[in-house]
């Protein structure tokens, strides 16, 4: 059977598409030559991960509105200058850059944060900050072997500083979820283990964050916390996210995307991104940041071989 077009029904002229790179691996920080090589060919080819049914999302400037790139490391994008290659070639561009504390435990292969909020910099004033989410997610409660509880917030109030400087007036964040896989990850760190603090806890912490991000003009918005959204006061001015905002990318861009909602994403739990096709690869294009608490990581066993296959040297040791 042959492979069909990403979001063409026979009979309706199709909308633009919108491209998203990608939910699935760290496509800016690992992944730009076969990117580009996509791009150059008109079309990729994606896996379902669950099914592995196979299907062809186009890619030309005349199918595609805009592409929503995602990251916690821009560095090998700017240094490639991919955004202005892809611009020039008439491509809509949305960033949402995931851009935490300083956790070695949390995120042990990630540029120093000082590089980060460069990164963050340069993206805002090449591209425009209304182009530019920061993503500070996820927030994570944990214990060490001491039994002393920690958070990941400690720089929170540094990034949030930058981005309100730099025009930037979104901030997207959620609470970490649980994956067999993390516990399976975490079962070699003695005494480690992730906490998920009461729902009460969480939406006073919201409250909180709204307080310092309110001043400085930025948003704070929701990624799929519907439990945690219920439990906060009338009054709160804290949004449902959509990490892939189409009514924004219209105001952005012009020209038209599809209203509809993306029924593959959790929408049940609050996800409100609009419809776009996601490529990229769990298992062929592995994330080597090897965060501790990812549903995407792979193996720490299989990392370095996939490193070496695509170029990038060996990973570091985790923590």
């Amino acid at each position: 059977m042959p492979l069909v077009a990403e979001g063409r029904r026979p009979g309706r002229a199709a909308l633009p598409t919108v491209i998203s790179a990608s939910r699935r691996t760290d496509i800016p920080a690992f992944y730009m030559p076969w990117f580009m090589a996509g791009v150059a060919r008109g079309y990729f080819t994606v896996e379902n991960p669950f099914n592995h049914r196979q299907r062809r999302v186009t890619a030309g400037p005349q199918e595609v509105h805009t592409i929503v790139f995602w990251s916690k490391n821009f560095g090998p994008f700017l240094a490639g200058g991919y955004g202005q290659k892809l611009r020039r070639q008439g491509y809509g561009l949305y960033f949402n850059f995931t851009l935490n504390s300083t956790e070695r435990l949390l995120e042990p292969r990630l540029p120093p944060l000082a590089d980060r909020l460069g990164q963050l910099q340069a993206l805002a004033q090449a591209f425009g900050p209304a182009a530019v989410a920061w993503r500070f997610d996820p927030i994570c409660f944990y214990r060490d072997k001491g039994n002393v509880l920690h958070d990941n917030l400690a720089d929170f109030e540094r990034i949030a500083a930058r981005a309100g400087a730099l025009g930037i007036t979104r901030c997207i964040t959620s609470f970490r979820d649980d994956y067999a896989k993390i516990k399976r990850r975490t079962a070699h760190l003695p005494g480690m283990a992730f906490l998920d603090p009461p729902i009460a806890r969480k939406a006073e912490l919201l409250l909180s964050l709204e307080k310092s991000l309110t001043p400085r003009g930025i948003r704070l918005e929701t990624c799929c916390e519907a439990q945690v959204m219920a439990a906060l006061p009338p009054a709160a001015r804290i949004a449902p996210a959509n990490c892939i905002p189409g009514a924004l990318l219209m105001g952005l861009y012009g020209g038209r995307v599809s209203g509809r909602r993306d029924g593959g994403q959790r929408v049940k739990k609050g996800c409100g991104c609009s419809l776009s096709a996601d490529i990229g690869d769990y298992r062929r294009q592995p994330c080597f940041h090897n965060c501790l608490y990812c549903y995407a990581q792979p193996t720490a066993a299989a990392a370095p071989a996939a490193a070496a296959g695509q170029g990038l040297g060996s990973p570091r040791q985790s923590c």
